[in-house]
């Protein structure tokens, strides 16, 4: 069985990731269309040559519809999340949940109100059943 690849999210340049990015929130779309909705557009072969490079390093797929491609995600959006968030673990905390829960404990528990704490102790109870 052949191992499950795991697209790298930060290691993209600025520039392909805000393309990404883009690809994400229209859900699908020509290069011209990733143009419309990009913030500071670079120009039309610069743009579809950032989403050819995405093809080749796995995030984004095409498909042909008459003369244009069509761009979407590779990975469905509710899948990146907890890609991102598997990432940060392995590289910040050693693969431990408790670290990055101390560390965000840390940060935020001035801000964070009784029931905040309600809530989280809710998760993990139902976690721990799981």
């Amino acid at each position: 069985m052949a191992k499950k690849k795991t697209l790298k999210l930060e290691s993209l340049p600025p520039r392909e990731r805000q393309v990404l990015d883009t690809v994400y929130r229209i859900g699908e779309g020509s290069v011209s269309e990733v143009i419309d909705n990009l913030a500071d557009a670079p120009g039309y072969s610069a743009v579809r040559t950032m989403l050819n490079t995405l093809v080749r390093k796995g995030f984004i797929k095409y498909r042909r519809e008459k003369t244009r491609y069509l761009y979407r995600p590779v990975v469905p959006q509710e899948e990146v999340p907890q890609s991102l968030l598997k990432n940060l673990l392995d590289t910040f905390f050693v693969g431990k949940p408790a670290a990055a829960v101390a560390a965000m404990l840390n940060v935020a528990a001035p801000d964070l109100s009784d029931e905040d704490y309600r809530e989280m102790e809710q998760m993990i109870r139902e976690a721990r059943k799981r």
